[in-house]
């Protein structure tokens, strides 16, 4: 069973209320009907294609959720996934930056110095050399990427990336592309 499979059969309302009673600890069609709030008609239409799609194991009035399948599912949908695209062609850089940006954000800010630097590198990119920023301007962009923008900004500017001027900031380091 695939992870498209699951998202399907669990995309009809009443049948994720059938799953969720499920999980929660129903064991026959009465119970999930008192846990979900559903009609015994319901439940068991519910149930029968749940069942057919693999998810809910049936005997008689007595239900079973296949709680395997989900894992199963998702570890084939993370096998398949296509890799990440890497962040540098630098595969000692790539391996930092993988470690620290998901996603197109910093799940957070490098202790390493070497490791921070080239994570600030490739975060200042999204600033144009020759233009000047406001600073609510870079808390916007910087928003995007990390929440603590604080400190982001400070970093950046203590680094050399960044320089500042009466609350007005531009680009002054880091790698540009020609």
């Amino acid at each position: 069973m695939d992870a498209a499979t699951i998202a399907g059969l669990l995309a009809d309302p009443v049948r994720l209320k059938v799953v969720a009673a499920l999980a929660l600890g129903a064991g026959t069609i009465e119970q999930v009907a008192e846990a979900s709030g559903l009609g015994l008609k319901e439940v068991a239409l519910a149930a029968r294609r749940l069942a057919r799609g693999g998810l809910v194991h049936r005997d008689g009035h007595a239900l079973a959720l296949n709680t395997d399948r989900f894992g199963a599912a998702a570890r084939a949908a993370a096998e398949a996934a296509p890799p990440p695209e890497p962040l540098s062609d630098d595969p000692a850089q790539d391996a930092v930056l993988s470690a620290f940006v998901r996603d197109g954000r910093l799940t957070s800010i490098p202790a390493q110095r070497s490791k921070r630097l080239l994570v600030l590198d490739h975060l200042v990119r999204v600033f144009e050399p020759g233009v000047r920023y406001p600073e609510r301007e870079v808390n916007a962009l910087l928003a995007v990427w990390h929440p603590d923008v604080a400190a982001l900004r400070r970093y950046l500017v203590d680094e050399g990336l960044l320089t500042r001027d009466a609350g007005v900031y531009w680009r002054s380091g880091g790698y540009v592309e020609v």
